[in-house]
Formats: C-alpha cells, sequence, structure tokens
C-alpha cells in the first residue's frame, strides 16, 4: 500500500491532524483496497519561514 509524505505549515492542531490521516487513509482504502494498517502517512510541519511562494518567504507580510 502507499506511503504519503504531507507537508504543510505549522500551526494545524493534532485533531487536524488526525481527521487527515483517518481521511486520506479511509479514501486509500476505498480507492485501492487493501487494509488501513498498510497505509502509512507521514506528516511534516514547515516553519512560515522555511516556505516561500512567489519569491517571497510566508513568514513576511502578505500583500
Amino acid at each position: 500500500m502507499p506511503t504519503y509524505h504531507v507537508e504543510m505549515m505549522e500551526g494545524r492542531t493534532l485533531e487536524q491532524k488526525k481527521k487527515l490521516v483517518e481521511a486520506i487513509t479511509r479514501v486509500s482504502v476505498e480507492i485501492l483496497g487493501g487494509a488501513a494498517d498498510s497505509v502509512d502517512i507521514i506528516v511534516t510541519d514547515i516553519k512560515r519561514e522555511n516556505w516561500a511562494t512567489g519569491g517571497k518567504l510566508w513568514s513576511e507580510p502578505r500583500d
């Protein structure tokens, strides 16, 4: 079964992450088959100062 790597800016609660991994697991089993305990999900929290879009760090003020 699959291994998912989820990278997102820090700040989500543990409850939000729990709901996310439950949903990803459920949909994976529905579509791909197999057992839920064979779906791996790695969640990585990224500091806003380490993420940039359009040449601008997310820790900087946005327009």
